[in-house]
């Protein structure tokens, strides 16, 4: 493959041809296997170990600056080359478009040529990373050994410490998946859907109890390793007579596993999709789920709905994953009655709106748990007025100083000099949301409870979430 630098000044389709020139066969195969990826929402780098080649030993890292960005919770930021190895695939998934009854050109990289692009493109700056899946073609165990060596090739031939997702392949035997993880910093595999029922549906050669056993393999591998060393050692690390030092195994997949599910291709509402997440979460240490917003394909079938899924619902999605993870909310706190997230309203102002008996919130005195449920607060601020209430007593000055949401925060939580009223939360309802009778009837229940902004403050303990790890890319704080 010969490239060139060009001169940097446009970008390409999917903003991956930047600054380079390809050979005509290889580039129709990058357009085409670039756009087949796009459908694929888990490819984010949060967690993975920060690696440089700052000693000339190797190339590529995980904490530098590329051009098409994808930003981790800690900052990182992580840019991904992001391809399929193959969108031929033997499967006939009715939701996807690289199904095999489905007519898109074809395309098929080489182990070698994968290589190369990702070596090329990290010399020019446009990633710091490769992100790699395929459809399956001749076998599953065929495609994984496929995507392994690709993986193998960049860190023991080429020395590559740049992040490295490895999409793995249902029904791939343990040997592949073990050996992927050692050169993968993230393994997935998709769910596909909220239930075993969708699938047999509409992915009917693809079992859900497959799917999870292959979850099961990573799982049972990173919870095999010891954990991650802190600190530096006090050994000696030379010593005349001494034994050579061991080096350290490689660790198995440090940045964990995740998966992706398709919301809207079936009629699984929001609680059976919440319910699946958490149970993954629970029994397969992932990190992340995806959610990924159904759209039309070309000559879908007619079991599929013929509109795309709002997507706002895949974001409402994320919102209730991370309330759930990090905020201690279970499931079946968040979806209305009907079984959806409200499309209108974020999931925790939709709980605070429903649950009147639990406001006004007194900042100075209420727990960790419960000030996370007030609508406004995100973690950051939480900690930063648990750590000032520690000093003196907070006012409403103190509130106002955290910013825009602190608007929103005086509609639910109570002060030595603030009481929050009904009145004040209806004015904000319909500012934000620009209808009268919407922001009215949302704050009816608010304004027709005895106890909300006039009773005795009290809280809200909420429960613990299950540990875990925007989106590891993509998602902000809710608050």
């Amino acid at each position: 493959m010969r490239v060139s630098p060009g001169d940097g000044r446009g970008c390409g389709q999917n903003g991956i041809l930047c600054k380079i020139t390809v050979m005509p066969d290889l580039l129709k195969k990058l357009t085409i296997l670039a756009d087949a990826a796009k459908y694929d929402a888990s490819c984010a780098s949060s967690a993975a170990p920060k690696r440089h080649s700052l000693d000339q030993l190797g190339i590529g890292s995980t904490t530098s600056m590329g051009i098409c960005h994808s930003y981790a919770p800690d900052g990182r930021c992580i840019s991904l080359l992001k391809i399929l190895l193959s969108n031929w695939c033997q499967y006939d998934c009715l939701y996807c478009v690289n199904r095999v009854s489905s007519d898109v050109p074809r395309a098929r990289f080489s182990v070698q040529e994968v290589v190369d692009l990702t070596l090329d493109f990290y010399r020019r700056n446009l990633i710091e990373g490769l992100f790699l899946s395929s459809g399956i073609f001749r076998s599953p165990d065929h495609t994984m050994e496929q995507l392994v060596e690709v993986a193998r090739q960049l860190r023991e031939v080429h020395h590559f410490r740049g992040y490295i997702h490895l999409k793995t392949i249902p029904d791939a035997s343990e040997d592949l998946l073990a050996r992927a993880g050692l050169h993968a910093d993230r393994l997935s595999i998709n769910i596909e859907l909220p239930t075993a029922q969708a699938l047999l549906q509409l992915a009917p050669e693809k079992t859900a109890a497959g799917i999870e056993r292959s979850m099961a393999r990573i799982k049972t591998r990173l919870d095999a390793q010891p954990p991650a060393h802190r600190g530096r050692s006090n050994k000696a690390r030379s010593m005349v007579g001494a034994p050579a030092a061991v080096p350290k195994p490689p660790r198995f997949a440090p940045a964990g596993q995740s998966t992706q599910m398709v919301v809207g291709a079936d009629t699984s509402d929001d609680r059976s999709i919440l319910q699946t997440s958490v149970s993954l979460y629970r029994r397969h240490r992932l990190k992340r789920v995806y959610y990924s917003a159904f759209s039309p394909i070309p000559h879908a079938s007619p079991r599929l709905p013929a509109r795309a899924a709002p997507l706002m619902r895949e974001h409402r999605l994320y919102q209730a994953d991370w309330l759930m993870r990090f905020y201690g909310f279970d499931e079946q706190e968040l979806v209305t009655p009907g079984g959806m997230l409200s499309l209108t309203m974020d999931p925790k102002l939709t709980w605070a709106l429903a649950h009147p008996e639990a406001f006004p919130v007194d900042i100075n005195r209420a727990a960790r748990e419960t000030l996370l449920r007030v609508p406004g607060l995100g973690s950051t601020s939480v900690q930063r007025l648990l750590a000032a209430r520690r000093v003196r007593s907070l006012r409403r000055a103190d509130v106002q100083r955290l910013g825009t949401e602190a608007a929103r925060v005086l509609c639910f939580v109570c002060l030595p000099d603030h009481l929050p009223n009904p009145q004040a939360l209806s004015a904000w309802l319909e500012k934000r949301f620009g209808n009268p009778d919407q922001a009215a009837h949302a704050a009816a229940g608010a304004a027709g409870s005895t106890t909300f902004g006039q009773g005795r403050p009290h809280g809200l303990r909420g429960n613990v979430a299950a540990p875990m790890s925007q989106p590891d890319l993509f998602s902000t704080e809710p608050a």
